[in-house]
């Protein structure tokens, strides 16, 4: 299980800092589709490195587990993460644009591949910017003013397609003041899979909004599977390495 709880960090690992942006802006209900989508486009925030620690509580049907999870990432190029217990390290995972790697300690089985695990488990298709635009607080799927709708509802901003693609169900809330993402649901009513990802306060560095704690919930016909992260300290264009070497004697698991 634990293989399953290092590679769902891929997307709920985001951002901190300091400045609290308090949420007193309104959703203006006279705001153009286009205009929402261009604000939350440039919403994204702006840096080439980032390294960061947090607390992270998995909890599925079996277990309920802390760990404390180290976060690099070079924007565009390359994401990294190591999750600890009591100091000893249990899992690392490597992502960049063309491949995903890591490997688990306790059970001594590894992934060297491309998207396709991570697109079995969520039900859809990832790539490495849609893993990286969750990691920021940004829609998983890229918004398109021609294609989507919006509306304002419990005063934020409500986008989804103007026509669902069968069988998918796609719909996600912006804030007023930050067009960050509050919530971003993604559904298979037909293999009864559903992503729900809600985001904690928003706070400010310089121009840019990163999240304070996340709390992603999956679900599946017979699994449910809860993660609540909050961060402890985060760098901003600092000096960063990715070291990762897959362990000799571990074994590959196969799709």
């Amino acid at each position: 299980m634990l293989h399953r709880l290092s590679l769902l960090l891929l997307f709920l690992v985001i951002l901190s800092a300091c400045g609290t942006a308090r949420r007193t802006a309104s959703a203006n209900k006279s705001i153009e589709t286009e205009t929402i989508v261009q604000s939350h486009r440039a919403a994204s925030p702006a840096f080439n490195t980032l390294a960061a620690r947090m607390q992270v509580v998995y909890e599925d049907e079996d277990q309920l587990q802390s760990i404390t999870v180290s976060l690099r990432m070079e924007k565009d190029k390359a994401i990294w993460i190591k999750a600890s217990l009591l100091g000893i390290t249990m899992a690392k995972v490597l992502i960049t644009p063309t491949q995903v790697q890591y490997y688990e300690t306790i059970g001594g089985t590894y992934f060297d591949g491309d998207f396709a695990l991570l697109g079995e488990w969520l039900g859809t298709e990832i790539d490495f910017n849609q893993a990286q635009a969750i990691l920021l607080g940004q829609s998983l799927f890229r918004l398109n003013p021609d294609t989507y709708t919006a509306s304002v509802v419990q005063d934020k901003y409500k986008l989804q397609p103007l026509q669902q693609p069968q069988d998918f169900i796609h719909s996600v809330l912006l804030l007023p003041k930050s067009f960050k993402v509050y919530s971003e649901t993604l559904s298979q009513p037909s293999k009864g899979r559903n992503l729900s990802v809600r985001y904690g306060p928003y706070e400010q560095i310089e121009a840019n909004y990163f999240p304070t704690e996340i709390e992603i919930l999956a679900t599946g016909n017979d699994s449910k599977t809860r993660i609540t992260m909050n961060y402890r300290k985060i760098d901003v264009d600092v000096s960063v390495s990715f070291p990762f070497t897959i362990p000799e004697g571990y074994d590959k698991i196969k799709l």
